[in-house]
């Protein structure tokens, strides 16, 4: 496989700049990273088993989906999603003038603008709840008790807006430093944060889901505690200055404005189906939910630790005009991204309703509820390669500072999504079909086919993506270990039958066993057929 080998992050120069990180592969960078996210997926896990016990697929559970959905689609804007994008290259260019008191200046302008402006959307968003919940749940209109729990959790979920987005400016300075590890552990906070909140705070509930409401907020405000000094010791703990008319805050409020559809892409698409969701039975967004859940596991272990650390690695060879060096680690992440991804949307459409049952099938949540948000998760799951595509595909424009052509893409792919989930969902819901939300899920991972083609066209198009020799070997390897990783999986199953019928323990080692077996038959094939870690590497 070829790639970029170790990089020097660039350095700032003058009095008291902090050090620069030290020479630092990307491979070892994201494997730091993917390392600190399992351990957060693994807490994720446990709240997610604990959680569709203790609520179910019930009513105050999908009013809950939907208040937390909402701010957290308004977090990949200002946290993670078009801010980190465009703060980024900025400042690693920068970075790369030497002049740390510019550079101190414009942290501390940033970070008062957006805490100025997320404040303001947070208190627009608690005193317009009502309204947002009528918008984006219009099927809970006519609900009064599921309405007003939409409502009140909007009003504690928004909050958490402010504090998650302030935290995502602090990762972002870090990741730009090299220093990958403390951000990628603070989500392990969030979800022990949400089983203390549902341990001890739910019975002291009238209802017990707003317990939920709170731990999201609570997780917030701690994850941002945890990372803040450790910008003190880079020498950029920032003062809070508003600064709308700086220019280099300028220069990312213009960058950020064309990437609040591209950069949350997939995030806006899973709103259109909450909206469309809404006017299903009972259940069905926590269904589609649970199914995200799942999803997103590879997509953080993978996905996003290969695009959090490409970029400012993408940013730093467009400012040094290094096309080569560009392109060639553009190449290594697409093939690392393949790599990870088409095993992992594979293996989640062959293990969807042994995922399930293991993880949710408890408590209140019914055999029933295991099978329907199976149903989802097998058709979102087709999705996996191409959004873990998309997360290498995005951050290759942002590097250069063109937010436009992404936003072109999520335009039309959103266009994409609402027409497919039209096409899918409404004959099933028409003719009162059990699983309509299938259909939702169906058009959210063939919407994220969608835009990663589109991404890889432009890129092609403007002569960004020079594909380095050995593409046609790597596919083939991933086409035949994924083949011999299928009928290993599939023998398995066969042999236990039915997942949901069998108890708990027996389910969890079952599905141990076909995972570590798939894992193992993928991975000897690729050894089998000459791939070896160091390929991997350079």
């Amino acid at each position: 496989m070829s790639g970029p080998g170790d990089e020097k992050a660039g350095e700032t120069g003058g009095q008291g700049a902090p050090k620069p990180p030290a020479k630092v592969g990307l491979l070892r960078s994201t494997s730091v990273f993917s390392a600190m996210t399992l351990l957060s997926r693994i807490a994720g896990f446990a709240r997610d088993a604990l959680q569709s016990r203790l609520f179910g697929s019930s009513v105050a559970m999908d009013a809950f989906v939907i208040a937390y959905r909402i701010p957290n689609y308004l977090r990949r804007i200002f946290a993670e999603g078009s801010m980190q994008m465009a703060f980024v290259p900025v400042l690693n260019e920068l970075r790369e003038r030497g002049d740390q008191t510019a550079l101190k200046e414009f942290v501390d302008r940033m970070a008062g603008a957006l805490f100025s402006v997320v404040f303001v959307v947070s208190g627009i968003g608690m005193l317009a709840a009502p309204l947002i919940a009528s918008l984006f749940a219009p099927g809970a209109v006519d609900e009064p008790e599921k309405f007003g729990l939409i409502v009140d959790m909007l009003r504690i979920t928004f909050p958490y807006l402010l504090f998650i987005s302030m935290m995502a400016l602090v990762a972002s300075v870090l990741n730009s430093f090299g220093k990958f590890a403390l951000p990628a552990v603070t989500p392990v906070l969030h979800n022990l944060v949400m089983i203390a909140a549902m341990v001890w705070l739910a019975p002291r509930f009238a209802e017990p889901a707003k317990a939920l409401a709170w731990g999201v907020l609570i997780a917030g405000i701690l994850q941002l505690v945890v990372l803040w000094p450790a910008l003190g010791r880079l020498g950029l703990r920032p003062t809070f200055k508003p600064g709308f008319g700086h220019p280099d805050v300028r220069r990312v409020a213009k960058l950020m404005i064309p990437t609040l559809f591209s950069s949350s892409v997939a995030q806006l698409n899973l709103l259109v189906g909450t909206i469309f969701a809404s006017v299903l039975v009972t259940g069905s967004q926590t269904w589609l939910y649970l199914s995200d859940r799942l999803i997103e596991f590879p997509l953080g272990l993978f996905g996003v630790a290969i695009g959090t650390v490409i970029l400012p690695h993408l940013s730093r060879r467009h400012a040094a005009t290094d096309a080569e060096g560009y392109s060639a680690a553009l190449d290594w992440a697409l093939r690392l991204a393949l790599l990870a991804g088409v095993p992992a949307g594979l293996g989640l459409l062959l293990l969807a309703e042994p995922l399930t049952s293991v993880v949710y099938q408890g408590g209140k949540f019914t055999a029933h509820d295991t099978r329907m948000a199976a149903l989802s998760l097998s058709a979102m799951s087709l999705g996996v390669p191409a959004f873990m595509l998309s997360k290498v595909l995005s951050p290759a424009f942002y590097a250069r500072q063109d937010t436009r052509t992404p936003m072109k893409a999520a335009i039309w792919t959103v266009f994409a999504n609402v027409a497919m989930t039209i096409a899918f969902t409404l004959p099933l819901w028409l003719n009162d079909v059990d699983g309509a939300h299938g259909g939702i899920a169906l058009a959210t991972g063939l919407a994220g086919i969608f835009n990663a083609w589109l991404l890889w066209r432009y890129l092609r198009r403007d002569g960004l993506l020079k594909p380095q020799p050995g593409w046609g070997r790597h596919l083939l390897r991933i086409a035949v270990a994924c083949a011999a990783m299928t009928a290993v999986v599939l023998g398995i199953s066969h042999w236990v039958g039915d997942w949901t019928a069998i108890g708990i323990w027996h389910r969890t080692l079952w599905l141990l066993a076909a995972v570590a077996a798939g894992a193992a038959a993928y991975g000897a094939t690729l050894l089998a057929m000459g791939l070896r870690p160091r390929d991997l590497r350079h």
